[in-house]
Protein backbone atom coordinates (compact mmCIF):
# COMPACT_ATOMS: atom_id res chain seq x y z
CA UNK A 1 0.00 0.00 0.00
CA UNK A 2 2.93 2.27 0.63
CA UNK A 3 4.06 2.41 -2.62
CA UNK A 4 0.61 2.46 -4.02
CA UNK A 5 0.17 6.05 -1.97
CA UNK A 6 3.13 7.22 -3.18
CA UNK A 7 2.62 6.37 -6.86
CA UNK A 8 -0.80 8.16 -6.15
CA UNK A 9 1.64 11.20 -4.93
CA UNK A 10 3.53 11.10 -7.77
CA UNK A 11 0.91 11.07 -10.25
CA UNK A 12 -0.79 13.92 -8.93
CA UNK A 13 1.99 15.86 -8.75
CA UNK A 14 2.25 15.48 -12.19
CA UNK A 15 -0.51 16.55 -12.95
CA UNK A 16 -0.51 19.23 -11.05
CA UNK A 17 2.47 20.73 -12.27
CA UNK A 18 1.79 20.19 -15.88
CA UNK A 19 -2.10 22.29 -15.16
CA UNK A 20 0.51 24.86 -13.73
CA UNK A 21 1.95 25.56 -17.13
CA UNK A 22 -1.72 25.68 -18.69
CA UNK A 23 -3.31 27.44 -16.21
CA UNK A 24 -1.61 30.80 -17.27
CA UNK A 25 0.00 32.29 -14.13
CA UNK A 26 -3.75 31.53 -12.48
CA UNK A 27 -5.92 33.35 -15.38
CA UNK A 28 -7.49 30.21 -16.40
CA UNK A 29 -9.92 28.55 -13.74
CA UNK A 30 -10.18 25.08 -14.60
CA UNK A 31 -6.29 24.40 -14.67
CA UNK A 32 -5.73 26.63 -11.65
CA UNK A 33 -8.36 24.62 -9.62
CA UNK A 34 -6.59 21.33 -11.02
CA UNK A 35 -3.13 22.83 -9.83
CA UNK A 36 -4.65 23.59 -6.31
CA UNK A 37 -6.24 20.10 -6.16
CA UNK A 38 -3.60 18.08 -7.41
CA UNK A 39 -0.76 19.68 -5.09
CA UNK A 40 -3.16 19.19 -2.30
CA UNK A 41 -3.42 15.54 -2.78
CA UNK A 42 0.25 14.89 -4.07
CA UNK A 43 0.99 16.23 0.25
CA UNK A 44 -1.56 14.03 0.96
CA UNK A 45 -0.70 10.79 -0.01
CA UNK A 46 3.03 11.52 0.41
CA UNK A 47 2.05 11.89 3.65
CA UNK A 48 0.40 8.85 3.87
CA UNK A 49 3.60 6.83 2.39
CA UNK A 50 5.96 8.57 4.63
CA UNK A 51 4.81 6.35 7.50
CA UNK A 52 6.31 3.11 6.17
CA UNK A 53 9.17 4.54 3.47
CA UNK A 54 12.06 6.73 4.75
CA UNK A 55 11.66 10.17 3.35
CA UNK A 56 14.77 10.19 2.04
CA UNK A 57 13.91 7.40 -0.37
CA UNK A 58 10.42 8.81 -0.89
CA UNK A 59 11.75 11.78 -1.92
CA UNK A 60 14.37 10.08 -4.18
CA UNK A 61 11.86 8.56 -5.59
CA UNK A 62 9.07 10.83 -5.96
CA UNK A 63 11.49 13.62 -7.84
CA UNK A 64 13.16 10.74 -10.31
CA UNK A 65 9.84 9.89 -11.19
CA UNK A 66 8.35 12.90 -11.60
CA UNK A 67 11.18 14.81 -13.39
CA UNK A 68 10.52 11.93 -15.83
CA UNK A 69 7.00 11.87 -16.48
CA UNK A 70 6.90 15.80 -16.19
CA UNK A 71 8.75 16.14 -19.16
CA UNK A 72 7.36 13.49 -21.20
CA UNK A 73 4.28 15.70 -20.37
CA UNK A 74 6.48 18.70 -22.06
CA UNK A 75 7.40 16.66 -24.88
CA UNK A 76 4.09 15.49 -26.26
CA UNK A 77 1.59 18.03 -24.77
CA UNK A 78 3.46 21.30 -25.02
CA UNK A 79 6.25 19.83 -27.46
CA UNK A 80 9.05 20.93 -25.48
CA UNK A 81 12.30 19.05 -26.74
CA UNK A 82 14.97 18.43 -23.79
CA UNK A 83 18.53 18.69 -25.72
CA UNK A 84 21.37 16.48 -24.85
CA UNK A 85 22.38 17.79 -21.42
CA UNK A 86 18.93 17.49 -20.47
CA UNK A 87 18.67 14.12 -21.03
CA UNK A 88 21.98 13.18 -19.58
CA UNK A 89 20.77 15.40 -16.47
CA UNK A 90 17.57 13.66 -15.64
CA UNK A 91 19.60 10.26 -16.56
CA UNK A 92 22.35 11.40 -13.59
CA UNK A 93 19.29 12.22 -10.89
CA UNK A 94 17.28 8.78 -12.14
CA UNK A 95 21.02 6.80 -11.46
CA UNK A 96 21.45 8.71 -8.09
CA UNK A 97 17.27 7.35 -7.28
CA UNK A 98 18.87 3.40 -8.37
CA UNK A 99 21.71 3.68 -6.32
CA UNK A 100 20.01 5.06 -3.58
CA UNK A 101 17.17 2.47 -3.40
CA UNK A 102 19.66 -0.70 -4.41
CA UNK A 103 22.65 0.13 -2.25
CA UNK A 104 21.68 2.93 0.71
CA UNK A 105 21.08 0.75 4.08
CA UNK A 106 18.46 3.92 4.41
CA UNK A 107 16.62 2.23 1.09
CA UNK A 108 15.73 -1.26 3.42
CA UNK A 109 18.35 -3.41 2.60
Amino acid sequence: MKFLYLFIAILSEVIATSALKASEQFTKPVPSVIVVLGYGAAFYFLSLCLKTIPMGIAYAIWSGVGIVLVTLVGVVVYKQTPDLPAVIGIALILAGVLIINVFSRMGGH
